[in-house]
């Protein structure tokens, strides 16, 4: 996340939580996985680059144990000060704009950020610059361009307006700076950046109560600009969380790609 404002999911608001918390549900498993995959264990010296929550700064900390250290950054700490004790050190930080918070990292892991982020070449640059030689980078993104569409089985009115309010949330997301095909690019710019042993896969949540969850969270978060860039009615917006609270549809979320790679 930068200070640009441009950003426009603000870490501060109420729905944030509930949106960190069905990130958490949805995507830790395949993080954790990729995450133990590579290694991580006691002693390692790793970095969460745009932490916003704090499922996976606390799964690191355990990990690393009291010989390690994890530092989580973020442009809005409040939601991490519930962890800022060691091995966890929580650091106020702009990725997109300032240098490493440190460097000789084991990993540097970042998770759903550099779509968002406007300068992503060089905070991916940056990223880099802090791994030791050896180290591993995990970066792990959504790409909305590649499955666009909350309900893919757009059989009725109720899948119709999610899938139009969905475009009109891409449509934000675009205008402030975010990159909605980033994620498929994620390989090519690991070893673009010299990373060894580049690999990739991706996570596509298809329905879920946490897919719900994060859908209602999102749109209640950015209804005030979906209505004043006219993009969506109050009525629209009312009658769509309704239908997400009736708990019939299939709400699927975006891709998320995972690319990981070592520094030589």
């Amino acid at each position: 996340m930068t200070r640009t404002g441009r950003y426009l999911l603000d870490n501060q608001r109420t729905e944030a939580g509930e949106r960190f918390d069905a990130f958490a549900t949805l995507f830790d498993p395949t993080t954790f996985r990729h995450l133990d995959g590579l290694g991580v264990g006691p002693g390692w010296r790793c970095w969460e680059a745009g932490a916003g929550g704090t499922s996976v700064v606390s799964w690191l900390a355990k990990k690393v144990g009291p010989t390690g250290k994890v530092v989580a950054t973020d442009i809005d700490i409040s939601r991490l000060t519930g962890v800022a004790r060691p091995p966890v050190e929580v650091r106020v930080h702009d990725i997109g704009a300032e240098q490493p918070p440190a460097e000789g990292f084991d990993l540097v892991h970042a998770r759903l950020v550099l779509v968002h982020v406007p300068e992503r070449e060089r905070a991916l640059r940056s990223m880099v610059q802090a791994l030791r030689p050896g180290g591993r980078l995990l970066l792990e993104d959504a790409d909305p361009a590649l499955q666009p569409l909350p309900c893919p089985d757009e059989h009725g009115p109720e899948q119709q307006l999610a899938n139009r309010l969905r475009h009109g949330f891409r449509t934000l997301l675009a205008d402030r700076g975010a990159d909605l095909s980033y994620g498929r690019r994620l390989p090519r710019l690991l070893r673009e950046a010299g990373l060894r042993g580049v690999e990739a896969d991706a996570h596509f949540p298809l329905t879920s109560p946490a897919c719900a969850a994060l859908e209602s969270a999102t749109v209640r978060q950015i209804r005030a600009d979906l209505v004043a860039a006219g993009l969506a009615t109050d009525e629209d917006i009312d009658r769509h969380l309704a239908n997400v609270a009736s708990g019939g549809m299939d709400l699927a979320t975006a891709p998320m790609i995972s690319a990981w790679g070592r520094k030589a």
